[in-house]
């Protein structure tokens, strides 16, 4: 902790001199000069009239984008007395386009609200009448479109932004999205790293919480990887990365939470949408439609993927036993084929003006096939003893639904509960067959593999919040999760004829693993007229575990947590200083807790831990944002520990010759110090050009097996750099063109290393039939695949794998839209959030 309060107290003055070299925005304003929302303050305060009269009345209102519905953040109001023609008040909007002006004297007014990239709006003939509040409601302020040096230019979004309290990258304005999935995506977003397996780590971690739309669903729970591939990129609107996570969430996930959320409907009448690409490895096709009259609106879609690769793997590791080394050699190439995709149909209706419901059921499927055949040689002191050859066909299956009912009561702006339930089901299969051959390709024996799993969450949860003043908000809830995981595994043998019957040598087995959540948080939002916001909260989470195996119980025993966070910021004229800190906990997923001795491979094996508990960090981060003229730009800095880590742990096997045994185990201890930089700018109006760099330092230690049979301590540290940067230009007639480019360097593991990885892709997109559709080309990784290495070493064995991807693509992508399209502003919704398991890592 001396260490953390050390380096936040050099980073903090580092950041004061920071400030001061940025200065105040030029000529009192902190936009862009390109009239894009900025989510900072824009624009300088007006000067008021001194010494005006006060009364008892209150002036309010909610401002909108009047295109897209969404709240117009931070828009400046000033009130202006009729008579003096002079402004005698003024405030800014809040993150949800709310303004309160407080003792207001009776009087004629006009109030007038302006705000970079829309035209400023005029509310004429106010009358305050002593002791009477004016609602003035919602008000629509409308994009504008002017002329700067002969250059059109009309307002939207930046490919990044920063809210209040997360950074949001906006997918629908990348170019290079069509044809993809979620992986596609999150490569890109600053502070998010994706490996080749589609595995997502935030700086340096894979303990996140993936949130689809706000809810969680089982098929993240299950693995973060399948997830992904099961979400079109096409349909994805933003990517909201959220690093110091209020009480309000659930306390899982220790580096914080990601939340992808999809294109929703916000039209009134009928529309279809069709998307679809066809490229080298992946060819893709989806439909959606959706209707909205009155009070009830419904949306239908579907997703599917094809997937078509392969790739070569080699793997060189040596053991060492009674003096004896035992060395292997293989070599494998595959080929995989798959089908993923996602369905869903919802309802949102409209009981009364200030009551709502939605529901929702979603279907998710995975079929994903892996030929692969092994060539593995074993050596014994640098002798060969034996060559083997091993062809297995392998399938990583999923089917899974998530149903969601939810109400949301609306007393008064801002002040609501509501109700949310949901259940979710998730029917995974991981099966393999395994032929055992000699030289000539003359059948041995068989081997197969059943490993069944099921994962159902049932979850109830309630909130409620209310602002108190005008400065103050006030939220509290409670949660309930209950989740049962069973799996059923076993392992069958068979000659090269006649059926197949239990392998006395391998295990087989059943565990049901039932856990329930309870939690509760309170919340409180205090804003201060200097320009401080403090966000502090706590939640308590009380969890029971009920563990079996076919053979017997696990105790595990019932644990509680609680999880305070703080959130403080300051507005400093253009820029604004956030600092943050909260304590996390990662429960085990399915992956990792599943007991199936998977022997796939039979020198490389994987095996879950049923006793594993969940981790604790603490976190802290402190960050500063500063829009300089066409340029923003966020620099933050961040430490975290983590007790009771949940780490893989390699072994050489105790019956197999050669071969190595992974598990997962609560052993280790994790720090972590780093930096993100990051930035968007406007080369000209339609040139934007954006990027980051990640560097971040690792240290983990923990105990493992040594040669004597005991346990040693063991430690690795090292420091990584990555990074990423895009570029996209918008042309007449419609073109546009976009490029990216993203590294990671080498990670460090507790045994070992991995190497780095780079990708990049290029793409060209043509609008068509006043943008109702488009067509467009991208080519991926061109020059070639990708390589990546990783190394274990101990003092019982070394380990060295090396997997390439061919994974060049260029791809086709059309889509077009049909339909009645007429804007309304969206319904309010409530939903489920459990942001509380910890995904496991892939094993291929």
């Amino acid at each position: 902790m001396k260490k953390l309060l050390t380096l936040f107290l050099i980073i903090f003055t580092s950041s004061e001199i920071a400030l001061a070299q940025f200065g105040g925005p030029p000529n009192g304003g902190g936009g862009d000069g390109n009239g894009r929302r900025q989510t900072s303050q824009q624009q300088a305060a007006p000067s008021f009239e001194i010494n005006t009269p006060k009364g008892n009345s209150k002036i309010s209102g909610f401002i909108i984008d009047s295109t897209a519905t969404n709240a117009v953040e931070f828009a400046n109001i000033s009130l202006i007395n009729k008579a003096t023609k002079k402004p005698v008040d003024g405030t800014m909007a809040d993150e949800k386009g709310k303004f309160s002006l407080t003792k207001v004297a009776v009087g004629d007014y006009k109030l007038t609200i302006s705000f970079i990239g829309f035209e400023s709006k005029t509310i004429d003939n106010i009358k305050v009448e002593k002791g009477k509040d004016i609602d003035l409601g919602v008000l629509k302020l409308a994009p504008i479109s002017q002329m700067l040096d002969g250059v059109t230019v009309t307002a939207e979004k930046a490919l990044i932004e920063e809210k209040v309290d997360r950074l949001v990258y906006n997918a629908e304005k990348d170019m290079l999205a069509k044809g993809g999935d979620a992986s596609d995506i999150l490569k890109k977003v600053p502070m998010l790293s994706v490996d080749l397996d589609g595995n997502v780590s935030l700086r340096g971690t894979t303990n996140i919480k993936v949130l689809i739309n706000n809810k969680p669903s089982t098929i993240v729970a299950s693995s973060i990887a399948d997830a992904l591939k099961m979400i079109p990129a096409d349909l994805i609107k933003t990517v909201e990365v959220i690093t110091s996570p209020s009480a309000k969430y659930d306390a899982e996930g220790s580096a914080g939470i990601i939340n992808i959320i999809t294109k929703k409907s916000s039209i009134e009448g009928l529309t279809l949408n069709v998307d679809s690409g066809v490229g080298l490895r992946a060819s893709n096709l989806g439909l959606n439609g959706s209707y909205r009259s009155g009070k009830l609106g419904v949306t239908l879609g579907g997703f599917g993927r094809l997937f078509y690769n392969k790739s070569a793997t080699s793997l060189e590791q040596s053991t060492v036993r009674d003096g004896v080394t035992q060395l292997t050699q293989q070599s494998s190439d595959a080929k995989d084929n798959g089908l993923f995709g996602r369905y869903n149909l919802g309802f949102d209706y409209e009981i009364s003006k200030s009551q709502s419901i939605n529901a929702s059921v979603a279907f998710g499927t995975r079929n994903l096939e892996r030929s692969q055949d092994y060539i593995t040689r074993l050596f014994s002191n640098s002798s060969l003893t034996s060559t083997s050859y091993r062809d297995v066909d392998s399938k990583d299956l999923s089917n899974s639904v998530d149903v969601n009912v939810d109400y949301i009561k609306t007393f008064k702006p801002q002040q609501e509960w509501s109700i949310s339930t949901q259940y979710s089901q998730n029917n995974l299969t991981n099966n393999f067959d395994a032929n055992i051959l000699n030289g000539a390709s003359e059948l041995l024996s068989r081997q197969r593999n059943i490993n069944g799993n099921t994962n159902r969450e049932i979850t109830l949860q309630t909130d409620y919040q209310t602002p108190i003043k005008q400065n103050q908000m006030f939220e509290v809830g409670l949660k309930s999760i209950t989740r049962q995981v069973d799996s059923d595994y076993q392992y069958l043998f068979a000659g090269s004829t006649g059926g197949y019957s239990t392998d006395a040598n391998n295990p087989s087995g059943l565990l049901n693993y039932k856990q329930m959540i309870s939690s509760g948080y309170v919340s409180y939002t205090y804003s201060t007229k200097n320009k401080y916001t403090f966000k502090v909260g706590t939640r308590y989470e009380y969890t029971t575990i009920d563990a079996t195996t076919d053979k017997n119980a696990i105790n595990i025993p019932s644990y509680g947590n609680l999880v305070p966070s703080i959130n403080i910021s300051k507005s400093l004229g253009g820029a604004t200083l956030k600092l943050a800190y909260n304590n996390r906990i990662q429960r085990p997923g399915l992956q990792q807790l599943n007991p199936n001795f998977n022997a796939s491979n039979a020198q490389n094996i994987t095996i879950g831990n049923p006793s594993l508990k969940p981790e604790i960090t603490n976190n802290v981060e402190l960050s500063l944002s500063k829009n300089i003229n066409r340029t923003y730009l966020n620099v933050s800095v961040f430490g975290r520990q983590t007790n009771n880590s949940i780490v893989r742990i390699s072994t050489p096997s105790d019956t197999l010759v050669g071969a190595i045994v992974t598990t997962f185990q609560n052993i280790g201890k994790q720090q972590t110090y780093g930096a993100n930089i990051f930035g968007n700018t406007f080369i000209t109006p339609k040139w934007s050009l954006n990027g980051g760099v990640d560097i971040y330092y690792n240290y983990l230690d923990g105990q493992a097996a040594n040669a004597t049979g005991g346990y040693s301590l063991i430690s690795n540290s090292g420091l990584t750099i990555g990074g990423r940067i895009s570029s996209q230009i918008q042309l007449n007639n419609g073109w546009g063109v976009q490029a990216f480019g993203g590294y990671r360097g080498n990670q460090v593991q507790l045994q070992g290393s991995q190497s780095g990885m780079g990708m990049y892709s290029v793409g060209v997109k043509k609008d068509i039939n006043n943008k109702k559709g488009s067509i467009g080309l991208a080519a991926e990784n061109f020059f070639g695949g990708m390589t990546m290495t990783s190394t274990l070493n101990t003092a019982q064995f070394s380990q060295k794998s090396v997997n390439n991807i061919y994974n060049q693509n260029i791809k086709l992508t059309f889509s077009y839209k049909i339909g009645n399209m007429k804007f309304v502003e969206q319904k309010k919704s409530k939903s489920v959030k459990n942001d509380d398991v910890k995904s496991g890592e892939s094993n291929n």
